[in-house]
Protein backbone atom coordinates (compact mmCIF):
# COMPACT_ATOMS: atom_id res chain seq x y z
CA UNK A 1 0.00 0.00 0.00
CA UNK A 2 1.22 3.56 -1.08
CA UNK A 3 1.95 5.82 1.75
CA UNK A 4 -0.38 8.22 1.30
CA UNK A 5 -3.19 5.31 0.98
CA UNK A 6 -1.75 4.11 4.31
CA UNK A 7 -2.01 7.87 5.84
CA UNK A 8 -6.12 7.84 4.78
CA UNK A 9 -6.44 4.34 5.98
CA UNK A 10 -4.61 5.52 9.60
CA UNK A 11 -7.13 8.18 9.41
CA UNK A 12 -10.74 6.05 9.37
CA UNK A 13 -8.98 3.46 11.83
CA UNK A 14 -9.16 6.38 14.35
CA UNK A 15 -12.46 7.41 13.76
CA UNK A 16 -11.35 10.85 12.61
CA UNK A 17 -9.40 11.95 9.74
CA UNK A 18 -7.82 15.44 10.63
CA UNK A 19 -9.23 18.75 9.64
CA UNK A 20 -6.06 18.79 6.64
CA UNK A 21 -3.45 16.97 5.30
CA UNK A 22 -0.42 17.51 3.12
CA UNK A 23 1.57 15.14 0.96
CA UNK A 24 4.35 15.94 -1.06
CA UNK A 25 5.24 14.14 -4.51
CA UNK A 26 8.58 13.02 -3.35
CA UNK A 27 7.52 10.94 -0.39
CA UNK A 28 3.68 9.92 -1.54
CA UNK A 29 2.27 8.72 -5.02
CA UNK A 30 0.08 11.52 -4.95
CA UNK A 31 -2.06 9.70 -8.05
CA UNK A 32 -2.89 6.85 -5.57
CA UNK A 33 -3.92 9.14 -2.94
CA UNK A 34 -6.63 10.65 -5.71
CA UNK A 35 -7.62 7.24 -7.15
CA UNK A 36 -8.83 6.10 -2.90
CA UNK A 37 -10.44 9.14 -2.45
CA UNK A 38 -12.17 8.90 -5.75
CA UNK A 39 -12.94 5.47 -4.90
CA UNK A 40 -14.61 6.22 -1.91
CA UNK A 41 -16.60 9.46 -3.68
CA UNK A 42 -20.79 8.42 -3.75
CA UNK A 43 -22.25 11.57 -4.64
CA UNK A 44 -20.41 14.19 -6.18
CA UNK A 45 -17.16 15.29 -7.94
CA UNK A 46 -16.42 19.03 -8.71
CA UNK A 47 -13.30 19.63 -10.54
CA UNK A 48 -11.38 22.45 -11.26
CA UNK A 49 -8.11 22.00 -12.71
CA UNK A 50 -5.29 23.67 -14.79
CA UNK A 51 -4.39 20.79 -16.69
CA UNK A 52 -5.22 16.98 -16.94
CA UNK A 53 -3.65 14.47 -18.67
CA UNK A 54 -3.53 11.57 -16.61
CA UNK A 55 -4.78 8.10 -17.67
CA UNK A 56 -4.83 7.24 -13.81
CA UNK A 57 -6.93 10.15 -12.81
CA UNK A 58 -8.94 9.63 -15.83
CA UNK A 59 -9.90 5.84 -14.79
CA UNK A 60 -11.00 6.84 -11.41
CA UNK A 61 -12.85 9.68 -12.67
CA UNK A 62 -15.18 7.30 -14.79
CA UNK A 63 -15.14 4.27 -12.76
CA UNK A 64 -16.40 6.92 -10.38
CA UNK A 65 -19.39 8.28 -13.24
CA UNK A 66 -20.08 4.42 -13.80
CA UNK A 67 -20.78 4.48 -10.05
CA UNK A 68 -23.26 7.54 -10.93
CA UNK A 69 -21.24 9.96 -9.41
CA UNK A 70 -22.25 13.30 -10.48
CA UNK A 71 -19.10 14.86 -11.70
CA UNK A 72 -18.10 18.29 -13.33
CA UNK A 73 -14.91 19.06 -14.46
CA UNK A 74 -13.72 22.65 -15.42
CA UNK A 75 -10.51 23.19 -17.04
CA UNK A 76 -8.25 25.84 -18.15
CA UNK A 77 -9.62 26.68 -22.50
CA UNK A 78 -6.44 27.64 -23.40
CA UNK A 79 -4.33 24.13 -21.76
CA UNK A 80 -7.08 21.53 -22.90
CA UNK A 81 -6.98 23.96 -26.51
CA UNK A 82 -3.46 22.89 -27.01
CA UNK A 83 -3.84 19.26 -25.49
CA UNK A 84 -4.92 16.58 -27.93
CA UNK A 85 -4.44 14.13 -24.65
CA UNK A 86 -6.69 16.41 -22.35
CA UNK A 87 -9.17 16.50 -25.74
CA UNK A 88 -9.09 12.66 -26.18
CA UNK A 89 -9.51 11.38 -22.07
CA UNK A 90 -12.14 14.01 -21.99
CA UNK A 91 -13.93 13.57 -25.20
CA UNK A 92 -15.83 10.55 -24.49
CA UNK A 93 -15.94 10.53 -20.53
CA UNK A 94 -19.71 10.81 -20.53
CA UNK A 95 -19.62 13.38 -17.66
CA UNK A 96 -19.84 17.26 -17.92
CA UNK A 97 -16.62 19.35 -18.55
CA UNK A 98 -16.66 22.88 -18.93
CA UNK A 99 -13.70 25.42 -20.03
CA UNK A 100 -12.91 29.08 -18.63
CA UNK A 101 -10.10 31.47 -18.58
CA UNK A 102 -8.73 33.70 -16.13
CA UNK A 103 -10.01 37.22 -14.52
CA UNK A 104 -8.79 38.57 -17.76
CA UNK A 105 -9.76 36.84 -20.21
CA UNK A 106 -8.07 34.64 -22.96
CA UNK A 107 -4.88 35.60 -22.00
CA UNK A 108 -4.96 35.17 -18.41
CA UNK A 109 -5.47 31.55 -17.14
CA UNK A 110 -7.71 29.35 -15.15
CA UNK A 111 -5.14 27.90 -12.99
CA UNK A 112 -6.80 26.14 -10.05
CA UNK A 113 -6.12 22.77 -9.01
CA UNK A 114 -8.89 21.75 -7.06
CA UNK A 115 -11.89 19.50 -6.28
CA UNK A 116 -14.46 19.29 -4.03
CA UNK A 117 -15.53 15.51 -3.37
CA UNK A 118 -19.23 14.87 -1.73
CA UNK A 119 -18.95 18.17 -0.34
CA UNK A 120 -17.05 16.65 2.33
CA UNK A 121 -13.69 16.99 1.47
CA UNK A 122 -11.13 19.02 -1.26
CA UNK A 123 -8.06 18.04 -2.52
CA UNK A 124 -5.59 21.22 -3.06
CA UNK A 125 -1.97 22.14 -3.87
CA UNK A 126 0.08 22.48 -6.57
CA UNK A 127 -0.50 19.11 -8.25
CA UNK A 128 -2.07 19.60 -11.73
CA UNK A 129 -3.37 15.93 -12.46
CA UNK A 130 -0.94 14.92 -15.07
CA UNK A 131 1.77 12.13 -16.10
CA UNK A 132 4.24 15.17 -15.30
CA UNK A 133 3.22 15.98 -11.28
CA UNK A 134 3.08 12.52 -10.91
CA UNK A 135 6.38 11.42 -11.87
CA UNK A 136 8.50 14.18 -12.54
CA UNK A 137 7.62 17.07 -10.24
CA UNK A 138 8.22 18.52 -7.03
CA UNK A 139 4.38 19.02 -6.18
CA UNK A 140 2.00 18.80 -3.16
CA UNK A 141 -1.07 18.38 -2.27
CA UNK A 142 -3.77 19.24 1.14
CA UNK A 143 -6.63 17.48 2.18
CA UNK A 144 -9.26 19.70 3.52
CA UNK A 145 -12.08 18.00 5.50
CA UNK A 146 -13.07 21.92 7.58
CA UNK A 147 -16.78 22.81 6.35
CA UNK A 148 -16.01 26.75 6.35
CA UNK A 149 -13.19 25.88 3.71
CA UNK A 150 -15.13 23.36 1.84
CA UNK A 151 -18.10 25.50 1.61
CA UNK A 152 -15.35 28.23 0.12
CA UNK A 153 -14.27 25.86 -2.45
CA UNK A 154 -17.67 24.97 -3.43
CA UNK A 155 -18.63 28.42 -3.92
CA UNK A 156 -15.48 29.18 -6.07
CA UNK A 157 -16.18 26.22 -7.88
CA UNK A 158 -19.88 27.40 -8.65
CA UNK A 159 -18.99 30.67 -9.72
CA UNK A 160 -16.65 29.84 -12.21
CA UNK A 161 -18.99 26.95 -13.67
CA UNK A 162 -21.80 29.66 -13.97
CA UNK A 163 -19.45 31.63 -16.43
CA UNK A 164 -17.53 28.73 -17.97
CA UNK A 165 -18.53 27.02 -21.56
CA UNK A 166 -19.64 23.88 -22.37
CA UNK A 167 -16.87 21.44 -23.93
CA UNK A 168 -18.29 20.16 -27.27
CA UNK A 169 -18.94 16.66 -27.89
CA UNK A 170 -17.12 14.79 -30.71
CA UNK A 171 -18.56 15.71 -34.07
CA UNK A 172 -21.23 18.64 -32.33
CA UNK A 173 -20.88 21.91 -33.73
CA UNK A 174 -20.47 24.73 -31.44
CA UNK A 175 -23.42 27.34 -31.05
CA UNK A 176 -21.07 30.06 -32.71
CA UNK A 177 -20.66 27.15 -35.85
CA UNK A 178 -24.59 26.92 -35.64
CA UNK A 179 -25.17 30.46 -36.35
CA UNK A 180 -22.57 31.19 -38.66
CA UNK A 181 -20.55 33.14 -36.53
Amino acid sequence: MANGAHLLDASAARGASPLAEAMFARTHSIAEVIESLLAATRVSIDAALHRFNSRRSARALLDAHQRNVRIRMLTDRSKFGESAATQRLLSSCGFRVRVTQGRDGDDSKMHHKFAVLDGRVVITGSYNWTFASEERNHENVVLLREPKLIETYNHEFEALWAKSDEVDEPGEKSESDKSGG
